[in-house]
């Protein structure tokens, strides 16, 4: 999608070039988006929705094989503009800037140039040098909550990063590679940019990393996300503080304490397990297994009231028979997941697991990704239907997406973008209210509600 600056006071400006981002990829990768067109527009530069501008920066996700193929033909998108007249300069940036820059440039000749995430602070000078040749930086660049940053999202909703980078020695994942090893950012920091955020009327922060569980490691903190969210508790913060990709092994007794006694932060637990046959999960580099995590999954309940989980697998890694997806299907039967999200194995180069090839074929695991799919969504309708006479806090985010006739909105169950939505039908709330909603109906992702009080 085309990001443009819906928020921080906006207003055109005269700018020596009109530039347009195509924003792909995680929220991870929106943040570097926001920063770089905060450089742009800093500089002078005009912000556009429209891809017949002069300059268009193609953002970038070299995760798996459909991020990487998306990518590529918003790439091809943009060269035929360029072919055609009608955009002028095509900048490449994100993670396929760093991973695939060669074979890029030498099989799309239209890209003027790269941004890669060792070089997002440069933004405004690849742009308007774009064959220039310059020194990365070893380490992906980290926003610091200072720089300008044009936040995309809607007024009530931002994402905080908090670390950049990964030191987990999971065997399919190609981040480190491109992204580094973890480099968390200083609490200081981090309290100041929620503060402000908070001052300007964001009402829920999202904190992300690659692992935020492992905030500070690299700072010599112990139980670093706990220590962040305490002091967040008691600092200038949006109300709400939800927190996403949390590593399973690195739960501590003390940050589950301090997220069961917040305020602030809400009882969500966003834990990518991938699987739970101990055989896949050591193949993985992971460890872990269908006991361990149940009983994690139990401590965190009890110690979280109202907790809810989120989890997403990965179906077809090498090696994985019949008997091994037997196991994680039980497992998810028994864990009951609030959400759950199922990605197909991608075989990626430069990952231990590369050498292990793709053995299980496409339909197979296609087959064993929709099998997860439709049981969970069994158990979410369940999950659901529990909550039918409950009066939920709910974040008004405007008219729904299908009809004007209904709002739509979020519990705090309900993380953006990835999870369902309260349709309200009865009653109003501006956008970015928060709202009493009794739940009327409940359906297998959304809940339906009317607004009471």
């Amino acid at each position: 999608m085309c990001v443009v600056c819906r928020y921080l006071d906006w207003r055109p400006v005269e700018s020596s070039l009109k530039v347009a981002l195509v924003q792909l990829g995680c929220p991870k990768n929106l943040v570097d988006g926001e920063w770089m067109l905060g450089q742009l527009r800093a500089a002078g530069h005009e912000l556009s929705k429209d891809l017949n501008a002069e300059a268009v920066i193609v953002n970038t996700c070299g995760f798996i094989d459909s991020a990487k193929e998306e990518s590529v033909n918003a790439i091809l998108q943009v060269a035929e503009l360029k072919r055609s007249g009608r955009a002028l300069r095509l900048i490449v940036a994100g993670c396929m800037a760093q991973r695939y820059k060669e074979e890029l440039r030498r099989e799309i000749p239209e890209i003027d140039g790269f941004i890669p995430p060792g070089a997002l602070s440069r933004a405004v000078e690849l742009l308007e040098s774009p064959s220039r040749t310059v020194k990365i930086a070893n380490r992906v660049e980290l926003y610091d909550g200072l720089a300008p940053r044009v936040i995309s999202t809607p007024p009530h909703l931002a994402y905080v990063k908090i670390a950049e980078g990964c030191d987990n020695p999971c065997t399919f994942c190609p981040i480190p590679s491109f992204r580094g090893a973890l480099h968390s950012r200083p609490p200081s920091s981090i309290l100041a940019e929620l503060a402000s955020l908070a001052e300007k009327g964001v009402k829920e922060a999202v904190l992300i990393a690659q692992d935020t569980t492992a905030y500070g490691r690299d700072l010599g903190l112990k139980d670093g996300l706990a220590k962040l969210l305490a002091a967040i508790e008691e600092n200038p913060a949006p109300p709400w503080i939800r927190i996403l990709y949390a590593y399973p092994n690195h739960l501590t007794p003390e940050l589950l304490r301090v997220i069961g006694q917040s305020a602030k932060v809400l009882p969500y637990l966003d834990l990518p397990l991938q699987h739970a046959h101990p055989d896949i999960l050591a193949a993985m580099g992971r460890g872990g297994g269908a006991k361990v995590f149940l009983k994690q999954i139990e401590k965190a309940r009890k110690a979280i009231p109202g907790l809810a989980v989120r989890t997403t697998f990965i179906t077809g890694f090498p090696g994985e028979k019949r008997e091994h997806f037997k196991t994680l299907e039980a497992f998810v039967k028994e864990a009951r997941f609030d959400h759950l999200g199922v990605f197909a194995y991608s075989r990626e180069e430069g990952t231990k697991a590369h050498r292990l090839g793709d053995p299980v074929d496409k339909r197979t695991k296609q087959r064993r990704k929709e099998a997860l799919l439709a049981l969970q969504q069994d158990i979410s309708w369940d999950n659901n239907r529990r909550r039918v006479g409950r009066v939920l806090d709910v974040l008004v985010e405007g008219a729904c997406d299908e009809t004007e006739h209904l709002l739509q909105g979020r519990a705090a169950h309900q993380a953006p973008e990835i999870d369902g939505r309260v349709l309200i039908n009865d009653g109003f709330a501006t956008p970015g209210a928060f709202a009493k909603v009794r739940v009327t109906e409940a359906h297998p992702y959304d809940l339906v509600g009317e607004i009471i009080g």
